[in-house]
């Protein structure tokens, strides 16, 4: 067992007081033996993920003092040395196209049912983390696993699941390391929703999806790791596996993880990473927003250079996005490990068939790219957007399950590429900072109704895409950027008028009683906090979470 206290450090029995609401069914999850379990969590690792949160800030001064970041001289011999990660697992052998969603009883059904290869079960940015949704979610994955799953709509339309052969394979992703889950505490203290969610799913169903059978292409615990920024996180999570798997008796390299490279700091340590965990690792995944977001928010105050243009024009083609990619791929295949694409965030619409026409054409080309370029799988997030993803998979890799035969580029990813956000070009716009301010004012309202994966303007937006809004709005105007459309210069005072225009619009769109019912004024002071405060907020959800009730 990896403890991270020393012996004899907790004689005493946890003290877990279940401080969220009442919801229905908690009792099948929340039993003694799985808060006991995430108790241990807490217990033998809160005090390293604390260490962990600190020198995060302490890197964060640090590149504000020099203005760059490089890979770390102190790992030069992992990155040099040749080594793999563990073989795949067969359930995990073929990932060319991944759905991502929340845990809400419909979209489990629909995830399983897409067609697509693995569903990402998220806890994290597509939750909004509710005591409901929360609990909630481990109930419809226990339900799901047990096949006594099903929804009926108010209109009558039911839901179940498809035969066990056609279902996605599951990987579970749960909080970052930086949310506290203030429902659950342990000796008097929040425990980590990172531990929460991991444990009580590792609990319930490690031992569920193995006793399945070999057979059986869906079994095993598999997760994917959010807002990683070091390989010391990285090592964290390794040694959070180890002790799950032998306290409940699971074979040491069962659990499999896939990390998402999606802060610009674990852009620089992905051989680090995957070393860390070599015995437990899938593969890594290729953000988009969240990596935008991290850029933003580490180099917010180096000037110029740095400023993002409008965030719809920067793609995966952009020089530094390219650069990122192309390092991700190699890394992953170097190693043996899966190397998955971003998202495809469109949400198709049958009532416009031009929009839809256009949307699809970009996904199949943005597909396209990314199985050319050598990934192994991509994400959707909608189920009628498989088949396209599907597609472009399909034509380079046949009959393979994955690429990992490519290489990738040669030539190597220097730190200069990955920075060099100046040659994205692009422009800041008012129309760009409008889009940040209506995304922003309609994401939040429906995060804080608890609603976290959010159709807005035909994209299916998370709280990834909340925080490149507030970001690029908070930049911009520490950074005097002049409007290149209208020649004004981006200020508090005008985000303000554009939040107080958003409100109006959509008081008349919504009519006043509809208006009244959501959270849309709680939603702008947020979102005018967040953007217009002197202190950069680390994440959104933080001072978020005390609105939730």
């Amino acid at each position: 067992m990896v403890e991270d206290q020393g012996p004899g450090a907790f004689a005493a029995a946890p003290v877990v007081t279940v401080a969220g609401p009442h919801v229905d069914r908690a009792g099948e999850v929340l039993t003694a033996e799985a808060l006991a379990f995430v108790a241990g969590l807490h217990r033998a690792f809160e005090g390293r993920r604390r260490e962990l949160l600190a020198r995060r800030r302490e890197r964060r001064a640090e590149i504000a003092r020099t203005g760059t970041l490089d890979f770390l001289p102190g790992t030069a011999a992992v990155r040099a040395a040749d080594w793999k990660v563990a073989e795949a697992p067969r359930a995990l052998q073929d990932r060319r196209v991944e759905i991502t969603g929340p845990t809400d009883r419909k979209m489990v059904i629909n995830a399983l049912n897409s067609g697509a290869r693995v569903w990402l079960a998220d806890f994290e940015d597509a939750t909004s983390p509710t005591w409901e949704n929360v609990v909630g979610g481990q109930i419809n994955l226990i339900d799901a696993f047990e096949g006594r799953i099903d929804f009926t709509t108010s209109a009558g339309k039911a839901y179940t699941l498809r035969p066990a052969a056609e279902l996605a394979t599951v990987v579970v992703r749960p909080r970052g390391w930086h949310l506290d889950e203030n429902h659950l505490l342990v000796d008097g203290a929040p425990v980590a929703g990172a531990f929460l969610d991991f444990g009580l799913y590792f609990f319930h169903n490690a031992a569920r999806l193995l006793a399945r059978g070999a057979g059986d292409p869906n079994s095993g615990p598999y997760f994917y790791l959010p807002k990683t920024e070091s390989h010391l996180e990285a090592r964290l999570w390794n040694d959070v596996f180890t002790h799950a798997q032998a306290e409940l008796g699971i074979p040491h390299g069962t659990i499999r993880a896939t990390v998402l490279i999606e802060t610009v700091t674990a852009a620089f340590e992905m051989d680090e990473i995957l070393h860390e965990l070599r015995d437990h690792a899938a593969g890594l995944n290729a953000g988009r927003w969240d990596y935008l977001f991290s850029l933003v928010k580490n180099f917010r105050d180096a000037g110029g250079p740095f400023v993002l243009p409008d965030r719809n024009t920067v793609t995966m083609a952009s020089p530094f996005m390219a650069a990122y990619t192309r390092l991700l791929v190699r890394t992953c295949h170097r190693r043996g490990a899966h190397a998955i694409g971003g998202m495809a965030a469109f949400v198709p619409s049958r009532k416009d068939p031009e929009v839809n026409a256009a949307a699809l054409e970009k996904v199949r080309a943005d597909k396209d790219r990314e199985a050319g370029g050598g990934f192994d799988g991509s994400w959707v997030a909608h189920p009628d957007l498989v088949p396209v993803a599907r597609a472009s998979f399909d034509a380079v890799l046949g009959d393979r399950p994955h690429q990992k035969d490519n290489p990738g580029p040669a030539e190597p990813v220097t730190a200069a590429e990955l920075l060099d956000i100046a040659a994205a070009g692009g422009t800041c716009t008012r129309a760009g900072l409008h889009n940040a301010v209506q995304v922003g004012v309609r994401y939040i309202e429906a995060w804080l109704r608890g609603l976290g994966a959010v159709a807005i303007f035909h994209m299916m937006e998370d709280v990834a895409t909340a925080e490149i809004s507030r970001s690029q709005i908070w930049q911009w105007i520490h950074n005097d950027v002049v409007l290149a459309d209208t020649g004004e210069k981006a200020t508090a005072q005008l985000v303000r008028t554009l939040v107080a225009r958003e409100l109006a619009e959509i008081r008349a769109e919504l009519g006043e009683r509809a208006y009244a019912a959501g959270r849309w004024d709680d939603a702008a002071r947020l979102l005018e906090q967040i953007a217009l405060e002197e202190e950069f907020p680390d994440f959104l959800t933080l001072p978020a979470l005390p609105l939730l009730g």
